[in-house]
C-alpha cells in the first residue's frame, strides 16, 4: 500500500531537542523554574533593595523583547509564551551585581537571547547556557562594573566578596544571604528552597548538582583548602546557583547518567582549579561553559547504543 506524502506530514513531527518523553510542556517546565527562582529574587530584593528588582525586570523585558523582535524580523514563529526568555532574563540578572547600569544588563539579555540562543536555532539548539555566556560577555566588556559589589543595606560603598578577599562573614550570614555578591547567588537557603521545589516537581535530577558540589569540595581539599574552610567555598559565590539552576540545563548538559556524572566532575574540577590557581575568585560560570562545549564529546562516548545495533564485522 502506497503511503502519500500528506500522510507522512500527519504522523511525523520534528521538535526541538532534547527529545525526552514526558507529559510536561516547555512552558510548564519554565514556569516551574520561574517559581523556583522567586525565593532567591525575594532575598536579592530584600538585601540589595528595589534596584535589584528593577534590574531583574529590565533584564527580563530585554530578553523577551529581543526574542520577539528577532523572530519577527526573521519571520519565525514567536516562542515568547514558552517562558524560556523570562527564565534567561532572570538568570542573567541573578549573575550581576545590583549596582550594574541598566543598559548593561539589557545588553547581557540581548546577547544571551540573540547571539547564543536564536542565531543557533532557538530553544533546544544553543550549545551553551545563554545566561552564563551573557555573564562572560559582560565580564569581558565591563569588568570594573561587574566587580562593583555592595554589602547588603549599603547604597554606594563598594566592597569585595568573601571569595575575592573581602571581609569574612559568618556561615549563618552566608547561608541566609547577608553578604556581598550578585543578586541571585547570595542566599543559599533561598536557592535550596527553589532547588527542592524543582526536585519534587522532577524538573531536575539531583545527580549533576550533587556530583558538582561534592567534586568541587574534594578537589579544593586536594588543592590545599583546609577542611574547616570547605563549607565557606560552598556558600560563598555562585556554586549553588550554578549547580542547581544552570548546570542542569536540558539542552547543554548530557542526557545519559554516565555523561552527567562526567560533566559534573569536570565542572567541579575546573571550578576548584580556577578558585585556587586562577586570577578570578569565582570559577562556576566558566566551568559550566567549558563543559557545555564538551557535552557533544561526552555524549559521543557515553550514549548507550541503540538496541539491535551490531558492531563491526
Amino acid at each position: 500500500m502506497k503511503v502519500s506524502e500528506t500522510n507522512f506530514d500527519n504522523i511525523l513531527t520534528v521538535s526541538a531537542t532534547p527529545h525526552i518523553r514526558s507529559s510536561e510542556t516547555s512552558s510548564r517546565i519554565m514556569l516551574d523554574v520561574v517559581i523556583a527562582l522567586v525565593p532567591a529574587l525575594i532575598a536579592g530584593t530584600y538585601f540589595f533593595g528595589l534596584r535589584a528588582l528593577m534590574l531583574v525586570l529590565v533584564s527580563v523585558a530585554a530578553a523577551v523583547l529581543s526574542e520577539f523582535v528577532f523572530q519577527k524580523i526573521t519571520k519565525k514563529e514567536s516562542t515568547i509564551t514558552d517562558l524560556s526568555a523570562v527564565v534567561t532574563g532572570i538568570l542573567v540578572a541573578f549573575n550581576v551585581p545590583s549596582t550594574l547600569p541598566f543598559y548593561m544588563v539589557a545588553f547581557g539579555s540581548f546577547f544571551a537571547i540573540v547571539v547564543v540562543k536564536q542565531l543557533f536555532g532557538g530553544i533546544g539548539s544553543n550549545f551553551m547556557n545563554p545566561a552564563l555566556a551573557a555573564r562572560a560577555a559582560l565580564m569581558a566588556s565591563w569588568p570594573k562594573e561587574m566587580a562593583n559589589f555592595v554589602a547588603p543595606g549599603a547604597d554606594a560603598i563598594s566592597t569585595a566578596t568573601p571569595l575575592s578577599g573581602g571581609e569574612a562573614v559568618t556561615l549563618m550570614d552566608a547561608f541566609i544571604g547577608k553578604m556581598p555578591g550578585t543578586i541571585g547567588e547570595v542566599s543559599a537557603i533561598c536557592l535550596l528552597i527553589g532547588a527542592a521545589y524543582l526536585l519534587v516537581r522532577k524538573v531536575i535530577s539531583i545527580r549533576i548538582p550533587l556530583v558538582y558540589i561534592l567534586s568541587t569540595v574534594v578537589f579544593l581539599f586536594a588543592f590545599g583548602i583546609p577542611a574547616n574552610k570547605l563549607l565557606d567555598q560552598v556558600l560563598y559565590g555562585g556554586l549553588i546557583l550554578g549547580a542547581f539552576f544552570m548546570a542542569t540545563d536540558y539542552v547543554t548538559a548530557p542526557v545519559s547518567k554516565k555523561g552527567q556524572v562526567i560533566f559534573a566532575l569536570g565542572c567541579g574540577l575546573i571550578t576548584a582549579a580556577i578558585r585556587m590557581f586562577g586570577s578570578l575568585p569565582e570559577g562556576v560560570s566558566y566551568s559550566i561553559l567549558v563543559m557545555n562545549v564538551a557535552t557533544p564529546l561526552i555524549e559521543k562516548f557515553t550514549t548507550p547504543k541503540a538496541y539491535g545495533k551490531g558492531g563491526k564485522k
